[in-house]
């Protein structure tokens, strides 16, 4: 764990340094810095105009100085004469409040309060796409059921294999590569973290993906929904709380229905309860309700929900108990912010813990053949506005993750739902020039 940027530079033989941060939207933004001014910067941080980004600040607004966490310090194996870092940024001395890692580290320290450590792995799906964006990239790549297809992630393996070589090379401890559900889509899986370890994991993972992609002359993307009869892009996140040394699972229980315990269940309670307000951040684009609120794709099924509800092994419902000591949340997509979902997850697991919060009783159905017989099931937001809406609204969340950070969400989002209303498409064209 680098402590000594410049240091690291001379043992790695690093030239340059991206100190990189993530704004409201999930965009990484980054300045090149070069190893001999490493040190001097690591002291004052990289400066940058937060209005420039998709943070709620105006052209009158001071430097914003991001501070490196020097641990999260990652050399690019395809390029390893540059180095990523993770920031905090800053303004006028103190923590910008509505920056996404900032929130995130305000609710792990508040959860170490609590003697909680929350623990998290992520399954983020990817499509491989010509450089248009057009089309899926492997034209041979058809199948009605493409998941696992052997043949098809031989045809990609350079990229596939290229990918999981550096995970290995950064100690990531990726343990399997796969086709997934949609032609041209895959996976790769890897060891799961504290949540930060992760978030920034997650964030490095997206780039590296679009970086070796376009190494292959191809284009990798996370859109939740890029291709309307395929199924979208998830982001799994799978949860479990340890205490603070990391030693004992607190949602792990014997004796426990599906071996969770009281806890994992309040926790789970607090998911279910704050989930039409969450969804804002899980899933924060006008594309994502495309994938959640889809028909049946090309496969037979979208693998992603539509109601809130949980279950044991099955992967109809929102959250998934796949095993003792740990549940799946099924709703993020691959645009969710990596600082804001784990912030949020964290925070409505924390309020469940607090209040005790029971989730419910757990449905063993198929929910895409038989939900619409469950009496009182929520229904999940249809649209980002609505979405938005719940979240503008919800208390818990505006005290968990500060009314800074709630306000200029919800003001972006807003907005951005309001350039998209301005969008004609050629379905309204086709629908109403003969009304």
């Amino acid at each position: 764990m680098a402590a000594d940027l410049a240091k690291y530079a001379r043992d790695n033989k690093v030239k340059f340094f991206l100190f990189n941060f993530t704004d409201l939207f999930g965009t990484q933004r980054a300045k090149l810095v070069p190893a001999e001014a490493v040190a001097g910067m690591q002291k004052s941080g990289a400066s940058f105009a937060g209005f420039a980004t998709w943070l709620d600040m105006t052209p009158a607004h001071p430097d914003m100085f991001v501070m490196p966490d020097a641990s999260s310090v990652i050399q690019l194996p395809w390029r390893p004469e540059v180095a990523w870092v993770a920031g905090n940024p800053m303004m006028a001395g103190k923590l910008v409040e509505q920056a996404p890692r900032n929130v995130l580290q305000r609710l792990i320290d508040r959860a170490a309060t609590q003697g909680m450590k929350m623990m998290a792995g992520v399954e983020p799906e990817f499509h491989l796409i010509n450089p248009d964006g057009s089309a899926i990239s492997d034209h041979r790549d058809t199948q009605e059921k493409p998941c696992y297809d052997q043949s098809a992630i031989m045809r990609r393996i350079d990229v596939i294999q290229e990918i999981c070589s550096t995970m290995i090379q950064l100690g990531w401890g990726p343990y399997q590569n796969d086709h997934e559900d949609a032609n041209g889509q895959f996976e790769i899986n890897w060891n799961f973290a504290d949540a930060m370890t992760t978030a920034d994991q997650l964030c490095f993972f997206k780039f590296m993906v679009k970086s070796i992609a376009e190494k292959h002359g191809l284009r990798g993307t996370f859109m939740p929904k890029p291709f309307i009869n395929l199924t979208g892009n998830g982001c799994h996140v799978h949860i479990s709380v340890w205490d603070k040394s990391g030693k004992n699972n607190l949602f792990e229980d014997a004796k426990g229905e599906l071996g969770v315990s009281a806890t994992g269940y309040n926790f789970l309670g607090g998911l279910i309860n704050h989930a039409e307000d969450l969804i804002a951040i899980t899933n924060p684009t006008v594309n994502s309700y495309k994938r959640i609120n889809a028909p049946r794709t090309l496969s037979g099924a979208t693998w992603s929900p539509s109601s809130i509800t949980y279950g044991g092994n099955n992967r109809t419902h929102m959250i998934r108990i796949p095993d003792e000591g740990r549940f799946e949340l099924r709703l993020a997509d691959g645009a969710a912010n990596a600082y804001l979902m784990m912030a949020g997850i964290l925070a409505a697991g924390l309020d469940g813990i607090a209040k005790k919060t029971d989730p419910g009783k757990r449905l063993d159905i198929d929910m895409y053949a038989d939900g619409h017989k469950v009496k009182g099931a929520k229904k999940l937001p249809l649209n980002l506005l609505d979405a938005v809406r719940n979240f503008s609204k919800s208390k818990m969340l505006r005290e968990a993750l500060g009314a800074e950070l709630c306000d200029a969400y919800t003001k972006l989002k807003t907005s951005e739902w309001n350039q998209y209303c301005h969008h004609l498409t050629e379905w309204e064209r086709d629908k109403t020039l003969d009304c």
